[in-house]
Parts: structure tokens; sequence; C-alpha cells
């Protein structure tokens, strides 16, 4: 592997990991204001799972040579995270609160299409296909739950 595709390699793991650490503070926030404990519980989950996957993530980016890696979550998250509470406090509801993780979950299913397409060495593509598998699956139930929610309200 030449340096310049592991660096891109290196970016793209990094990037995952800026996802999953959005995704994370993401459902912790939607947690925080889910008032249907299921919801809440689906949530926490899915926030320790984005933890996990960092974690995970950041073990490979270490193996390939970065060394410098944000525990942070983005801007943008931040952004994403003040709006979900915007809207939970102007009455959204957790219709409300679903929306917005759809459109941060949609986020994240672009960004492992992105990696899946990459050149990635087999136990990264290993890695980044099984997680998201994951990713795809939540996006999926978090679209489902939202259109109940919003048929019910």
């Amino acid at each position: 592997m030449s340096a310049e595709t592991a660096d891109k390699n290196v970016e793209l793991i990094k990037k995952l990991i800026e996802t999953c650490r959005d995704g994370q503070a993401g459902y912790l926030e939607a947690a925080e204001h889910a008032r249907n404990s299921d919801l809440r519980a689906f949530f926490s989950q899915q926030a320790m799972e984005r933890a996990r996957f960092a974690a995970e993530l950041e073990g490979l980016a270490r193996r390939l040579g970065e060394a410098e890696l944000s525990q942070e979550s983005s801007i943008v998250s931040k952004i994403h995270c003040a709006w979900i509470d915007l809207k939970y406090k102007l009455g959204g509801r957790d219709a409300g609160v679903l929306g917005s993780v759809e459109a941060g979950e949609h986020n994240a299913k672009t960004h492992y299409l992105e990696a899946l397409q990459a050149d990635l060495p087999p136990e990264v593509q290993s890695v980044v296909e099984r997680q998201a598998e994951s990713v795809f699956a939540a996006y999926d139930q978090v679209r489902s739950l939202y259109s109940v929610y919003t048929q019910a309200a």
C-alpha cells in the first residue's frame, strides 16, 4: 500500500470515528429528551454501540500509524444536539426527536457508504462492513419509528 493510500485510509477512518462520536452524542441527547421509555432505551443502546465503534476504529487508526485522534464530537454534532434540545423545548415530542435522529443517521449512512467504496486493507474493510450493517439497520429502524410516530401524532 502506498503512503498516499495509507494516508487516505487513515483520514477515512478518522472521518468514521468522528461520525461515530457524533452519533453517540446525538443519541445521548435524544435519549435525554425522549418521553417513551422504549425510545430512550433504543437511543441509549445506539449511543453505547457508536462509542464501541469509535473505539474499535481508533484502534485500527493507531495500527495504521495515526497517533492523534480526537475524542470530541464535531461542531456540526454540537449544533445538531442543540437543535434536538430546541425542538424538544418547543414541544417537538418524540416524533420531533426521531426526525432529528433520522437526519443524523442519514449522515452516518452516507459516510459508511463512502467508506465501503474505498480501497481499505482487509482487516479494516471487515470492521467497516460489520459496522455499516449495524448503522444501516439503525437508520432503517429510526425511519420506521419516525413514520409510526408521525402517523400517531
